[in-house]
């Protein structure tokens, strides 16, 4: 038995597998996961209802079993208001630097060859898809019994 709280078996592999640089990318209800993917990512699917589950559970829980050195999120047209999701992604992972992205920029950064693994969830928030870059351990991530 598993004493960490992340126990969905495709994503513990994928991330098992994936090292410094790999990417995960969280995406929302609307996000085109057969398409704008990388051919190499595992793609695992949480969709199960719409607005069942989000973006936001979903990294909650991915915060607490990977370092995440920095990411990006996709951002509407110019001159738009910050979507809520995206304001509450940047303070959840306060400091890690959050770069923004258009909507086609993000497709291309998320079909990158680093891709490692795609979770897509049922969240019905307009833009809120997240990309982390995985980070490194440190001994203060390192924790010992």
């Amino acid at each position: 038995m598993l004493l960490t709280e992340l126990l969905h078996p495709g994503i513990l592999e994928a991330l098992a597998g994936a090292g410094h640089g790999a990417r995960v990318l969280l995406a929302d209800g609307h996000y085109p996961a057969s398409t704008a993917t990388g051919e190499r990512a595992r793609t695992v699917h949480l969709n199960l209802a719409p607005g069942l589950l989000d973006v936001t559970v979903v990294l909650d829980v991915l915060l607490r079993a990977l370092p995440v050195e920095s990411a990006q999120v996709m951002v509407p047209p110019e001159g738009a208001p910050e979507p809520p999701a995206i304001t509450e992604y940047r303070s959840k992972l306060a400091p890690v630097p959050v770069e923004n992205l258009s909507r086609f920029e993000f497709y291309d950064a998320a079909r990158s060859p680093d891709l490692a693994l795609a979770i897509v969830t049922a969240d019905i928030r307009t833009y809120a898809n997240l990309l982390l870059t995985i980070g490194v351990r440190t001994e203060r991530t390192v924790t010992t019994r």
